[in-house]
């Protein structure tokens, strides 16, 4: 067996796990990072989950997470606003190729394709190696950004997996006890992803076989309350295509979860069933909606619509030095964001941030939730909260720390915790402070975070918030004055999350790749943060009424202002798939101004 010896190893080459490497990489220190799977970004790539939740908001757009967001925009020329569940969608081909590229130019990185670890070493209280089939690495911290968090188990980290009552923390939204949900589903479900090609009115895709186990009654209704096409673009991607992650009588599935944990054979026979019923819905959306839709040829294997693993919503969880709970993620009285977090002494110790919605699946179930949703830019979206430093690291071992789903959080809680943009950020974290650690000859618990808040806000190729403010995107002049004042005075942060600052300076667009120039209309308010624009005349790409959006915070103050039978010409991009305009600037017309669209 063939051995390496490394300062930081990451385990898993998931969206975490990949991020962590480039962080620690990039800081300088000796780096090997061992993946399963040949497509690095977890999530984001192999797992086919090309449109990403939460973090959208301009000024969340921030380290990792922001630099992917302005690579794919690069790369990607169609732009990447196409489904209407996120503002984000994108080939996953193109993703996993950013972070293979990302990887291979960092020479004290060794990335490592096919290894899934089988054993733990562990001397005392601290874990010292990982072995894999033929290779067994040694190292000084160990990382485990697995899907299911497999060094916290071949390691004998102590850790939880399932529900917590709510007479552990107090949470409002866990239950009081044993339910029929919760011996049903210990865990939330994953989704095994597919992806269909639309290949033209009048053409004829090849026929989708339905697998050994086949269940199209499962899927009846799947769309009914939407409609075929509002279904399909809910994750559309790039070139025709449509990501297929569905909750509603689709492809999650979670039956006999627990064979995860259980034994290799008992796993494969759970993937199995899991691929099987994905396959079948696809069978079945081909037998309502037509031959017109079949599948693509995305991914790396035989199976080339189907993503290379499941989409894992929840984990093995640390049992940390602080963990994460449902009250933590939940906005302040009266305000908009999250209290941040605080140890004894007082000191914040955020280092990543979140902000969507606390989001749960079980199929045929509807868990109750404390809302933690608002209204901001014209739409949904969810208060923002930050990751502490201690869901990190093990509260009884050393020379470990997690950096995906595995971190030390609730399982009500991991419903907000767990989505794409925060496991980056939390990768990103847990790379810097490995790197820290390794430069000061420290233990995590004994990193100054501190050192590590700042080390992240100053980072030269990807600055990461670890304050969240809805006025302060990344490229303002005071940003970085502005984090670290609430690091050092956390009494003074903000309940409605906006720093005292003058208006922001202009930028270059950072969420869209182009905009369609003149929508000129009639501008209506419905509600609270419920704007539409009426088109005087029919514009090249649509007609009627829109909806209005923005992830910019100049442009949410701005719609506040407006009062409805104002003309406004709006620069933005149109999104047939929501039927909205992701506005990027507006001008209110004067009265007897003639512009049309």
């Amino acid at each position: 067996m063939d051995e390496l010896t490394t300062e930081v190893l990451v385990v898993g080459g998931g969206t975490g796990g990949t991020a962590a490497a480039l962080q620690a990489a990039r800081r300088g220190v000796q780096t090997v990072l061992v993946s399963e799977h040949s497509w690095l970004g977890g999530m984001l790539t192999s797992a086919g989950v090309a449109a990403p939740d939460g973090n959208e908001l301009l000024a969340f757009q921030t380290g990792l997470w922001g630099a992917f967001l302005r690579e794919l925009q690069h790369r990607q020329p169609q732009g990447l606003d196409h489904g209407w569940v996120s503002f984000f969608t994108y080939d996953p081909r193109i993703g996993a190729e950013i972070f293979a590229d990302w990887a291979q130019a960092l020479p004290n990185l060794q990335w490592i394709v096919g290894g899934a670890p089988l054993a733990v070493g562990r001397r005392d209280d601290r874990l010292t190696y990982v072995q894999f089939a033929h290779l067994r690495v040694y190292a000084h911290l160990i990382l485990d950004g697995t899907e299911l968090g497999e060094v916290l188990a071949l390691g004998e980290v102590p850790h939880r997996w399932g529900w917590e009552w709510q007479a552990e923390w107090g949470e409002p939204s866990a239950p009081v006890a044993a339910n029929e949900l919760t011996q049903r589903y210990p865990v939330q479900v994953p989704t095994w992803v597919v992806i269909l090609q639309d290949v033209g009115e009048g053409n004829s895709a090849p026929a989708i076989p339905p697998p050994p186990i086949h269940t199209p009654e499962k899927f009846a209704g799947a769309w009914e309350q939407y409609g075929a096409e509002t279904f399909l673009n809910y994750g559309r991607l790039p070139g025709d295509r449509f990501m297929i992650n569905w909750p509603i009588h689709g492809n999650d599935y979670g039956e006999g979860i627990d064979r995860l944990l259980q034994s290799p054979q008992a796993a494969a026979e759970f993937l199995q069933e899991s691929l099987w019923h994905s396959q079948s819905f696809a069978c079945h959306i081909q037998t309502q909606l037509g031959r017109r839709y079949g599948l693509a040829d995305i991914f790396p294997h035989a199976l080339s619509a189907y993503a290379l693993h499941p989409y894992y919503r929840e984990s093995r969880r640390l049992q940390g030095v602080t963990t994460i709970r449902e009250q933590d993620i939940l906005p302040m009285p009266q305000g908009r964001v999250a209290a941040l977090p605080l140890d004894a002494t007082g000191s914040v110790q955020a280092i990543a941030l979140g902000n969507y919605a606390n989001d749960h699946h079980y199929p045929n179930y509807d868990l109750p939730l404390t809302s933690k949703s608002i209204r901001w830019g014209g739409r949904w979206t969810g208060t923002p909260f930050t990751i502490p430093y201690g869901a990190l690291i093990p509260a009884t071992v050393d020379g470990l720390l997690v950096c995906e789903k595995n971190i030390a959080v609730s399982h009500i809680a991991n419903g907000a915790t767990r989505l794409q943009p925060t496991v980056l950020g939390i990768g990103q974290a847990a790379g810097m402070a490995a790197a820290l650690c390794i430069e000061r000859r420290c233990q995590p618990r004994e990193l100054p975070v501190r050192l590590l808040q700042d080390a992240l806000l100053t980072d030269p190729l990807a600055p990461l918030a670890v304050i969240p403010l809805f006025n302060l995107p990344p490229y303002h002049p005071q940003w970085l004055t502005w984090q670290q004042y609430y690091l050092d005075h956390p009494d003074a942060y903000p309940p409605d999350g906006n720093a005292p600052i003058a208006a922001q300076p202009s930028s270059p667009t950072l969420t869209t790749q182009a905009w369609d120039q003149d929508w000129t209309g009639v501008f209506h308010r419905h509600g609270e943060q419920h704007y539409t624009i009426t088109l005087q005349r029919p514009h090249r790409l649509t007609v009627g009424t829109l909806a209005l959006v923005t992830l910019r915070n100049e442009v949410d103050n701005q719609l506040a202002r407006l009062t409805t039978g104002q003309r406004i010409s709006v620069q933005g991009r149109y999104n047939p798939s929501g039927n909205w305009l992701l506005v990027e600037a507006i001008n209110v017309l004067p009265e007897n101004s003639s512009s049309l669209s």
